[in-house]
């Protein structure tokens, strides 16, 4: 062999390509890319019944409790400021102060939207009202929706605004099953208005709120590729996961679930009802949900995050790529902290979940510990 040859094989070769044990660079693998090993801590407890989180650009977590209360969350201390309490808030059952959005341009426009049951000529009834934040309190409530049909249960509701600025609105039935398929009643709907209160010109019925019916009691919306999702309680079969599409019927109080009894095919056929991308039986009670896709928790992203009630468990459903299907189900944290309510996606790709067991309530931070 040409002594270059050997020369270049033996000495040179080592550093070109990092073989020589006194020289080897360690390549570190990339902490985004890896698996998360999942660590939990309790934020804040000695909550009551809290029904939304929702994070605000200067990194708090904003949080209703169902009695009333509006409240700014600090998420390294745990430290609880009252914002604002909703002095016409009625907690009756399942009923009180529920969800809440704030302007995806809140730094600029802070706007907080609420939705919640109050008592209005001796009726329960739900409406929704735009505040807006001057930095300490909660200040000119304006009435943008009211007239919903309340009672201790099935009131929904979550709120949720999209890129087209747009305020959809889940509701309940509030008992009275044949309202969800009663396009005079926004009751068992999910509804969509524009930011200041008026019909938005391109909703399918015209002049009505309504953005689709036939629905029992959608607790959880969430928004991501290019889909609005929800989640719904069946009675006592039948929970489901939906994608909510524009005029479409989701068939309650006739179908539970998929169209698959012999009493729901017709209906279905009839009314060209969405099935759901899942049910449950017997229920677990779908409550709050997000999205996540955070390299943070690569094994979670394009995931649906759900939290249960009756179950006691956090659902992670993995979607497929074009959003359209459920992949993959994992269950995370059975009955280690008893009734979940709301799901929060943090930008940094922590997690907050909110507990609604009804004393000593707690929000838990999950993050990844490696």
């Amino acid at each position: 062999m040409n002594k270059w040859i050997a020369y270049a094989l033996v000495v040179l070769l080592p550093f070109q390509f990092g073989c020589s044990d006194d020289n080897k660079e360690v390549v570190q693998p990339d902490p985004d890319l890896t698996e998360a090993v999942l660590q939990e801590r309790v934020v804040t407890e000695n909550l009551t019944h809290p029904w939304e989180l929702a994070w605000a650009p200067d990194n708090s977590i904003w949080m209703t409790e169902r009695g009333g209360k509006v409240s700014r969350v600090n998420p390294e201390t745990g430290a609880v400021t009252v914002v604002a309490t909703i002095a016409d808030a009625e907690s009756r059952g399942e009923g009180g102060l529920l969800g809440m959005a704030l302007h995806p341009n809140f730094s600029t426009t802070p706007e907080v939207f609420l939705v919640y049951n109050h008592v209005t000529g001796g009726e329960y009834s739900e409406k929704v009202v735009k505040y807006t934040y001057n930095g300490t309190t909660l200040i000119n409530p304006v009435v943008l929706f009211q007239g919903i049909g309340a009672l201790n249960y099935h009131n929904g509701s979550r709120l949720l605004i999209t890129p087209d600025m747009k305020l959809y609105i889940t509701t309940g039935d509030a008992g009275t099953v044949q309202w969800a398929q009663d396009l005079s009643s926004p009751n068992g709907k999910v509804l969509r208005i524009n930011l200041d209160g008026s019909i938005p010109a391109d909703n399918p019925f015209s002049g009505s709120a309504i953005w689709s019916l036939g629905h029992r009691n959608a607790q959880g919306l969430a928004y991501a590729n290019n889909k609005l999702y929800s989640s719904e309680h069946g009675p006592e079969k039948d929970d489901e996961i939906n994608i909510i599409q524009k005029g479409r019927n989701y068939g309650w109080p006739v179908v539970n679930g998929f169209c698959n009894e012999e009493g729901e095919k017709k209906f279905c056929q009839d009314n060209n009802v969405v099935e759901p991308l899942v049910s449950y039986t017997p229920t677990i009670a779908f409550s709050g949900m997000d999205y996540y896709n955070n390299n943070q928790i690569p094994q979670w992203k394009n995931s649906l995050l759900v939290a249960t009630l009756k179950d006691n468990t956090l659902y992670q459903f993995k979607l497929d790529q074009a959003g359209d299907k459920i992949t993959e189900t994992t269950e995370f944290y059975r009955s280690k902290y008893g009734r979940l309510r709301d799901v929060l996606v943090a930008p940094n790709g922590k997690v907050y979940i909110a507990t609604g067991n009804g004393s000593n309530d707690k929000i838990i931070e999950i993050s990844r510990s490696n």
